[in-house]
């Protein structure tokens, strides 16, 4: 199974996806100084209330808005998922971004996107109410074209 990982400003939520269903979802609250120590001893607790053990996890995905907590999810995933987390975004995100800083787009705005066009071809505003509110526009090719 995949353990799905969203850093967000907030909160840090898991989610545990098997064939494209999401299994189980967990959050808590983001702390960069937390440590993939912590993160297991919690998380194997949920796995556990829900049936599940560290073991059944194969793959880890990370997306994060917060780079300070990056790297304890990635030691979290090498240590005791015993797998190299995908980061999303790292070497791109797959479609076109008109803007003038690509460098500045969020991975959780540019996922939105990207989720958005999937389900709903065409011409799409898509709103995030997270920390802060955000609207994004993509375009009926998928292209980014602003926020």
């Amino acid at each position: 199974m995949l353990l799905a990982i969203d850093a967000g400003n907030t909160n840090v939520v898991f989610a545990l996806v098997d064939s494209g269903e999401i299994r189980a979802r967990w959050r808590i609250a983001t702390d960069p100084r937390r440590t993939a120590d912590e993160y297991a001893v919690w998380l194997s607790q949920l796995l556990a209330l829900e049936g599940f053990q560290i073991g059944d996890v194969t793959g880890v995905i990370i997306a994060t808005v917060v780079p300070r907590a990056l790297h304890n999810l990635q030691v979290l995933s090498q240590k005791y998922f015993k797998t190299e987390a995908v980061i999303a975004g790292q070497g791109g995100w797959g479609f076109q971004l008109d803007v003038e800083e690509p460098q500045n787009l969020g991975a959780d705005r540019a996922l939105n996107t990207i989720a958005a066009h999937a389900r709903h071809k065409g011409d799409l505003i898509v709103i995030d109410f997270g920390t802060a509110a955000t609207f994004d526009v993509v375009d009926y090719t998928g292209a980014y074209k602003g926020g």
